[in-house]
């Protein structure tokens, strides 16, 4: 599964596809997420969740349905089902804006995902977000465009970006101070990483995929 991702489709706001699904991938409709597959030409391989929020389920698909009460939001349920499946990258759309307890459950989902070796892409409106833990990542260069860092959980320690106008070598950054929001691209790679922790970082579209 190493060069195949896994497409996630949720229910929130969608702002059309970034990355197009490629033979190999995985594409896993949440719920109302279904009606973005529609709009945008996908069929799922699966539907889930719990169907608070897709009336007309389409009775030609595989499915899964879940108890509305439960512990894991649609989205988290379809993060999970990937990772089994073997998959580590996974677009994620769908899945900000709206509720923003729901933004912020994916934003963890994130986290999820980096602790459990796999880098996801949330994709909001002109920007996208993913995790690292104990790791690193290169935002290609670009001459102007605003990224943000942020600790997840924890205090993280050993934070180091380069390349950026603002830099760090060795920081540490905590979950209750926002020191890493708007930092700036200033036509180099952007390289930043954390020897213990996880991160939250966000970044600008600006007709570029994402990063691996």
């Amino acid at each position: 599964m190493s060069d195949s991702a896994c497409y996630i489709l949720g229910a929130g706001p969608f702002f059309g596809l970034v990355e197009q699904p490629q033979p190999g991938d995985y594409i896993l409709a949440a719920d109302g997420g279904y009606r973005h597959c529609q709009a945008a030409g996908l069929t799922p391989d699966l539907l889930l969740g719990d169907f608070d929020s897709l009336e007309d389920r389409p009775t030609s698909l595989e499915t899964q349905t879940f108890p509305v009460e439960k512990d894991d939001t649609d989205s988290m349920l379809a993060m999970k089902l990937g990772l089994e499946k073997g998959f580590h990258t996974f677009h994620i759309y769908g899945g900000t804006g709206g509720r923003m307890d729901h933004t912020l459950a994916n934003l963890q989902g994130l986290g999820y995902l980096a602790q459990h070796g796999a880098r996801g892409y949330l994709y909001d409106e002109g920007f996208v977000f993913t995790a690292i833990q104990n790791d690193s990542i290169t935002l290609p260069a670009r001459e102007e465009g605003i990224f943000s860092v942020f600790c997840l959980g924890p205090e993280s320690h050993g934070i180091t970006i380069r390349g950026a106008k603002y830099s760090l070598d060795g920081a540490n950054l905590t979950a209750f101070f926002p020191l890493g929001v708007s930092n700036h691209f200033q036509g180099e790679d952007v390289e930043i990483s954390v020897v213990d922790g996880c991160l939250i970082i966000g970044w600008e579209l600006e007709n570029e995929n994402p990063v691996g």
